[in-house]
């Protein structure tokens, strides 16, 4: 595993992190939250790889970053509901469930019909999705059930074993701000539905509805 650090990386550099995504690679990058696994979610080979790192069932569907509202639509069918979350709340901490476009692989979506996505309050993370020119894998870089981490010493500690199937480690340098992940809004549902509450609260998403939202009882 060969290791970067995102304030220092030269313009080759950063041309090998793509080059060994494109070729269905796994990384270890920070994000505006805790550090994702990164990986081209159309590749099988690299998602089946995010699995076995983390040692998670392939029926938990995977979220993507994007770099911009417009690739959006590469993945995802967006409507005005969309719009007016992403104007408030995006590039931020908030992942948003949408209908899934019919080209997201089923592993990536677990065989369901949405996919989660976000437009991360991170420059290095947007970066990596604009370079590849679609949306990019940032499930947290945990074993299963455990923490969230926030720092690459965290991720190397975390992963373990497992860490010899990661081809590249990007350190953000220090800490993160929200081991918690981001907030999950789930768009699919009317009036739509906070199924995990993160940096952005409940509190602050209830009033952007009018009321009109709902936790999730699970």
């Amino acid at each position: 595993m060969e290791v970067f650090h995102s304030n220092r990386l030269s313009e080759s550099d950063f041309d090998q992190i793509l080059t060994v995504l494109r070729a269905g690679g796994v990384i270890g990058f920070p994000t505006d939250t805790a550090y994702g696994l990164g990986a081209d979610p159309f590749n099988e080979s690299a998602v089946d790889r995010i699995f076995k790192i983390k040692g998670r069932a392939e029926a938990k569907p995977i979220l993507l970053i994007v770099s911009s509202r417009s690739m959006v639509e590469q993945v995802a069918k967006p409507n005005a509901v969309f719009e007016r979350v992403a104007d408030a709340f995006w590039p931020g901490p908030l992942t948003i469930i949408l209908p899934a476009a019919p080209s997201v692989p089923r592993k990536v979506t677990a065989g369901g019909s949405t996919i989660g996505l976000r437009l991360p309050d991170a420059p290095f993370a947007r970066r990596l999705a604009e370079g590849l020119g679609r949306p990019l894998t940032a499930t947290s870089a945990n074993r299963s059930d455990m923490p969230a981490p926030v720092t690459a010493e965290e991720v190397r500690v975390q992963l373990g074993d497992s860490l010899e199937m990661l081809d590249i480690l990007v350190d953000g340098g220090g800490r993160l701000p929200a081991r918690s992940g981001s907030s999950l809004l789930d768009l699919t549902a009317d009036p739509p539905v906070l199924l995990r509450e993160g940096p952005i609260s409940f509190a602050r998403l209830q009033e952007f509805f009018a009321g009109r939202l709902r936790r999730s009882l699970a």
